[in-house]
């Protein structure tokens, strides 16, 4: 085993690199993205189908898992797995995301990278410098309504999901006009389709009360869906501070969780819940990531590092947990 820190990365990648790990799936991506492709058709259709219907609430849940799934195929597009070049991902990701989904590539790739490169390490990572409290000296900044958030962020944090597909979109639009992304007309035209299509179907199918519901149950339950694959993989694990020095490897590890596998949980999650694996290696194809699992569990072993692997229900009390023990700060402790 290599005693300079520095290589231990590169020694792992060697062996990822060797076991093919890290060669495009072309393959699986296909019928990956034809299965999804069909049933979001499917779901429009048997929209347009029913016509003004209640039975369209049952089709907005089915639209919000489609939705989801789509959104994990940007995800994966946006970390180049699908294709070798640069462009054919992109173009990927601008369909399932800015037209199918409503959610900007280029900002979800910009701001997406900046959690990589920093998970868990507040001031840096974007996905800890939200609306909740991942820290108990985040928590004692908290004032007025922010502080009461904190205080009942735990109880707070899954009714809040329901309103995360509404800051996907605001986020997306807004960096649309703010940030310096590439193609920035091209990433404007198709969210405008996406919005124009979306709303101009339900409002010209539906009475305004049902267009609103459905809107609102089709919305609501898609960022509840991507809210939930997200709260198991970092919540709970370590937090690092801007100044930290840990090296790469350690940094990924010690700050990700897994989600125990299977069939079922690798389909809702879109492999997310081999969170460690995708940390270290974002470009490995998502069909690869089961299989470098092992590899990773082993060399981790060689390395005496924890690596943390839990079921789905246990990873959302751990992740409630840490939310409360955090919250507490907001009171004003300076211990627990």
């Amino acid at each position: 085993m290599p005693s300079v820190r520095g290589s231990e990365y590169a020694v792992l990648m060697r062996r990822i690199r060797q076991a093919g790990l890290l060669d495009r799936q072309v393959r699986y991506y296909a019928w990956k993205s034809a299965i999804t492709a069909g049933a979001f058709v499917a779901g429009w259709t048997a929209f347009f189908f029913l016509g003004d219907s209640w039975w369209q609430l049952a089709v907005a849940v089915f639209l919000a898992a489609v939705f989801a799934q789509l959104a994990f195929l940007g995800h994966d597009a946006g970390h180049r797995q699908i294709f070798a070049g640069r462009r054919g991902n992109y173009v990927f990701g601008l369909i399932a995301g800015n037209l199918a989904t409503g959610l900007s590539i280029g900002w979800w790739t910009s701001n997406h990278n900046r959690h990589h490169a920093h998970p868990n390490t507040e001031g840096s990572d974007p996905d800890v410098m939200g609306i909740l409290a991942h820290s108990g000296d985040r928590a004692r900044t908290g004032k007025g309504l922010r502080r009461l958030i904190f205080r009942y962020q735990a109880w707070l944090f899954f009714p809040l999901l329901l309103l995360e597909a509404g800051s996907l979109h605001y986020s997306s639009v807004r960096a649309v006009f703010r940030w310096p992304i590439p193609h920035r007309v091209w990433e404007g035209a198709l969210l405008a389709a996406h919005f124009a299509g979306f709303l101009g179907a339900a409002f010209l199918v539906l009475s305004p009360g049902k267009a609103v519901a459905f809107i609102l149950v089709q919305q609501g339950l898609f960022g509840f869906y991507m809210g939930c694959t997200f709260a198991p993989n970092h919540k709970g694990m370590a937090m690092l501070s801007e100044d930290d020095a840990t090296d790469f490897l350690r940094r990924q590890v010690l700050t990700s969780r897994n989600v125990r596998g299977s069939a079922v949980i690798d389909t809702a999650l879109g492999g997310l819940n081999y969170q460690i694996e995708h940390h270290l290696f974002p470009s490995m194809p998502r069909s690869n990531l089961r299989r470098a699992q092992p590899m990773v569990i082993d060399f981790c072993a060689e390395l005496g590092l924890p690596y943390c692997q839990t079921s789905l229900l246990d990873s959302y009390a751990q992740a409630l947990r840490h939310l409360n023990t955090a919250g507490r700060f907001a009171d004003g402790q300076r211990s627990l």
